[in-house]
């Protein structure tokens, strides 16, 4: 009886944990990539459940192309995979493939969390470099995910910021993330309670200033990306959510 007993609780600890992630496997998202009224082009994020070296994993998946003229004008072909831990919410690798109009990369990182060291493969070089990490850093996959997971959105201030360690190409670095407030958003689904994000980015070749990113999640227990606005070095464009699959929670409408 003890056994039984010990063997339900387990169960019932299990079952609630996953039921506090806020994705798991099946969950996919499409996004519309667009200049105003122009498509350029369409992402897609996706979550399966795999093994890596013996590990019950996530495998995220993301990818990005450009369609249509915006492709014969700048022709973009990007790939990204992070395998993250199902209990720890830490990547074991990372892999960015990426073709912007004949800028590419093409590196794997292996993550070792006991020794703090990444092993950064550059295939397009052909060089393979260990590298320390901080502890329990994201790749730019799994960050998103990790505050989907982790982030406290019942207590957070507006104005506060959050920072986190991340590891991108061959170097560490401080994430700064600030939460600008709540927002109800009109999207194609309809009008959709929000947690509106300001990451602080890189100026220079791609983003105007650190300022220029903007993001929107929906404010329930998916924390799902509905928009993104970004105003780049060229421009400004926004990618919409456009179709979605496989949530682990309600998705929250607000009826006008």
């Amino acid at each position: 009886m003890k056994k039984i007993l010990t063997i339900l609780l387990v169960v019932a600890v299990t079952i609630a944990s996953a039921q506090d992630k806020a994705y798991g496997d099946g969950e996919w998202f499409k996004f519309r990539i667009h200049y105003g009224f122009i498509t350029a082009g369409y992402a897609t994020l996706q979550v399966d459940d795999t093994v890596l070296n013996g590990k019950e994993v996530y495998h995220i998946k993301g990818v990005g192309e450009t369609t249509g003229a915006s492709r014969f004008f700048f022709k973009v072909e990007d790939y990204y995979d992070s395998y993250v831990d199902k209990q720890k919410d830490i990547p074991y690798k990372f892999i960015r493939k990426i073709d912007e109009g004949g800028h590419t990369k093409d590196i794997e990182i292996d993550f070792d969390h006991v020794s703090g060291k990444a092993l950064v493969h550059n295939k397009k070089h052909q060089t393979k470099t260990l590298i320390d990490f901080p502890k329990d850093a994201q790749d730019m996959v799994s960050a998103f995910y990790y505050l989907r997971n982790n982030l406290d959105t019942e207590s957070i201030q507006i104005g506060e910021t959050i920072n986190m360690d991340m590891f991108f190409d061959d170097e560490a670095y401080k994430f700064k993330l600030k939460f600008l407030g709540r927002e109800i958003l009109k999207t194609e689904f309809g009008s959709v309670p929000t947690l509106k994000f300001r990451p602080y980015v890189q100026a220079g070749r791609v983003f105007k200033e650190k300022e220029s990113l903007t993001v929107w999640v929906t404010d329930d227990g998916n924390k799902m990306p509905v928009l993104i606005k970004a105003d780049l070095a060229v421009g400004s464009l926004k990618a919409s959510l456009v179709q979605f699959k496989g949530l682990r929670h309600s998705f929250r409408i607000v009826v006008d």
